[in-house]
């Protein structure tokens, strides 16, 4: 008796550890902009021209050959960033562009392409204001897109999206 009571012991340890192990495993990383480039890579920062003097013409385009961090491939994280929506309606969008900054890819250019996330969430989420900064959720991968307002790195399949919060 005593020896099944010792064996129910270990056996619970094991399978606690093993739980909160794998709960552990499935919590997202949280990453930040810098995280999408490659460590070395020298960038091309086009956010300083957001209060630009002059014209569209005297502005610097992004680095199109931009590299992305291809270990980030696959990987379940947290963004947070602003929206540039891309589909959807009045109550929910469900593709989006996340951008380091507000009002990359519509008044000013485009980051580089290491600095864009295409996001697509199934459903759709409501987005309450484009001024606010939000958290995405999901897997990201290293698969390129382009669209008609920027030249993408990332893509992610967004399984959450929450407001941000310091």
């Amino acid at each position: 008796m005593q020896y099944l009571q010792k064996l129910t012991v270990v056996y619970l340890v094991i399978f606690s550890f093993f739980s909160s192990f794998s709960s552990f495993a499935n919590q997202p990383k949280e990453i930040f902009w810098e995280d999408l480039i490659p460590q070395g890579h020298v960038q091309i920062d086009t956010q300083d021209q957001v209060s630009h003097e002059g014209t569209e013409q005297n502005w610097v385009q992004p680095d199109l050959d931009a590299p992305v961090v291809k270990e980030l491939n696959g990987q379940s994280v947290s963004l947070p960033g602003f929206v540039v929506p891309l589909e959807g309606d009045s109550e929910v969008i469900t593709e989006f562009l996340l951008v380091p900054y507000f009002g990359a890819c519509i008044h000013v250019p485009p980051p580089p392409p290491n600095q864009i996330v295409h996001v697509t969430i199934k459903g759709g989420v409501p987005i309450e204001s484009l001024y606010d900064a939000i958290v995405v959720t999901g897997i990201i991968s290293t698969e390129t897109w382009s669209g008609e307002i920027a030249q993408v790195g990332y893509k992610m399949t967004a399984v959450g999206v929450a407001p941000f919060e310091l």
